[in-house]
């Protein structure tokens, strides 16, 4: 395994660094907003009222902040197209790396396939006569085609996708503030709405924790970042600045949101059968708002999609670069492309596509659910190879003021995240356990990619007896530079 992570840092430069700041920042941000924002916001503002709902994402924000960090400053110290996965290997145990990187990989193969279903749902709205399944195939061709280009190709193209996406929650902020200040017809709105019925606060606790069960996965994609370091200019520059302004842009977009839909809309009439951002953008004046945010969703989809193909083939590039999986998918062409793991994760992604021809057959339904908790799982791996990785550098005596970023509130961070991610992957569900009975199906769905993930760890760990590195014996070579 070390011979194979040596060899690997020789060819690290197969991999073109292509991936500008703007790039970084686009995709870190473009990551964390997506459905969970345009439509999903209306169903949490119903089920626990405006205030739970701006308590809930608060702490989530919370969370992805010390994770972002935890992640800035390992990929700083050391950028990688395998992120995580090669952080666990090196920092914690080989057979955490390859759970970690299959996990990750099949994630997002799966969310390929899903948003490429979505896409083709999408398109109905205006070609209610053209079979989806044209234009689902029609999104993966261009997807795959940005991904085979470049590095840079797919940066721009997420600039662009998730540039949209920021430009719309602007102007909807924009928008909501005026009409709950009166600025357009005279007459503010207020906040009166925040004391509807059991507004703010609706449901209690539970309602605010289910809800936080489902804000995560709002900000599912942040991690991205980590992934883009392996073919970024000037990571220790790039990074940092992507992570800290991340968590500050996320917080205002999604709680801003909460406050101008939470005061414009009662909770009562909020949901997930009209966007929030259709009735506010409608009740604004604005001609075509359902048209223009059906626009913007697709936008959303096709972002998740580029972004996903993106991630997978690189993590699979890396793991064929670490012996974890076939070498072929380590290649990479004259343009820095790894061509051969963006051919097997389209051929996967169409396995999982044409099972969504019919998103209600089962097997499509079971490759979600074992995909639903793998970006929570990713998380918990990030967590712990912060922790272990800063606990390595204390007891080899290494000067932390020489890393190019460095974590706030070690080790408190680390901690903090990886305790939540772990009630979010244990909390999901707690729905299916009712006092009269249990839905074991539902329950199933909901953890299946808990056991999936352990299967992977134990398997290898058996097969080639690993242990946890110990922490003076962790790699940090990689100090030597600074």
């Amino acid at each position: 395994m070390q011979n194979n992570l040596e060899a690997k840092d020789e060819n690290s430069n197969q991999l073109k660094r292509g991936l500008k700041a703007r790039h970084l920042n686009m995709i870190a941000l473009g990551g964390a907003i997506g459905t969970g924002i345009f439509l999903a916001l209306g169903d949490t503002i119903k089920q626990a009222g405006p205030g739970g709902a701006i308590v809930a994402y608060a702490c989530i924000g919370i969370m992805v902040y010390f994770l972002m960090t935890s992640l800035g400053e390992m990929a700083t110290y050391m950028p990688d197209s395998g992120s995580f996965s090669i952080y666990a290997i090196k920092f914690v145990d080989p057979a955490l790396g390859f759970a970690l990187g299959w996990n990750y990989w099949y994630n997002w193969a799966i969310t390929v396939a899903a948003e490429m279903v979505a896409g083709g749902v999408i398109m109905r709205f205006w070609f209610p006569n053209v079979p989806p399944v044209i234009w689902s195939a029609t999104f993966l061709v261009l997807i795959v085609g940005l991904n085979l280009l470049s590095a840079r190709a797919y940066g721009e193209s997420e600039f662009w996708f998730a540039g949209i996406k920021v430009f719309t929650v602007i102007v909807f902020l924009i928008i909501g503030v005026a009409l709950i200040f009166g600025i357009f017809n005279g007459s503010p709105i207020g906040f009166k709405n925040f004391t509807v019925g059991e507004a703010p606060f609706v449901g209690g606790a539970k309602s605010i924790f289910l809800v936080f069960l489902i804000a995560g996965f709002s900000f599912q994609g942040t991690e991205l970042v980590g992934i883009a370091a392996g073919e970024s200019e000037n990571p220790e520059k790039t990074i940092p600045k992507a992570i800290n302004t991340i968590f500050w842009r996320i917080i205002i977009f999604y709680i801003g949101t909460i406050i101008v839909v939470g005061a414009i809309i009662p909770y009562t009439k909020a949901g997930v059968k009209i966007s929030p951002f259709t009735m506010i953008f409608q009740r604004a004046g604005i001609a075509g708002a359902a048209s223009l945010m059906n626009a913007v969703i697709l936008t959303s989809v096709l972002s998740c999609g580029n972004s996903g193909m993106y991630a997978s083939t690189r993590m699979l590039y890396s793991m064929a670069k670490d012996g974890d999986a076939p070498k072929i998918f380590g290649k990479v062409n004259s343009r820095g492309v790894p061509v051969n793991s963006v051919i097997a994760t389209t051929i996967i992604a169409s396995l999982c596509f044409l099972t969504g021809l019919y998103a209600q057959s089962s097997v499509y339904v079971w490759l979600v659910a074992a995909s639903g908790l793998s970006g929570f799982i990713a998380w918990l791996g990030i967590a712990t190879c912060h922790y272990r990785f800063r606990r390595a550098c204390i007891v080899q005596k290494k000067d932390l003021s020489k890393l190019k970023y460095r974590a706030k509130f070690f080790p408190v961070g680390p901690i903090i995240a990886f305790t939540l991610c772990a009630v979010v992957v244990l909390g999901q569900g707690i729905t299916y356990f009712q006092e009269s009975h249990i839905d074991w199906g539902g329950v199933i769905s909901s953890y299946i990619g808990l056991p999936i993930f352990l299967g992977l760890l134990i398997i290898y760990k058996i097969k080639h007896s690993t242990k946890l590195v110990k922490l003076e014996d962790v790699d940090l070579t990689g100090f030597n530079k600074f």
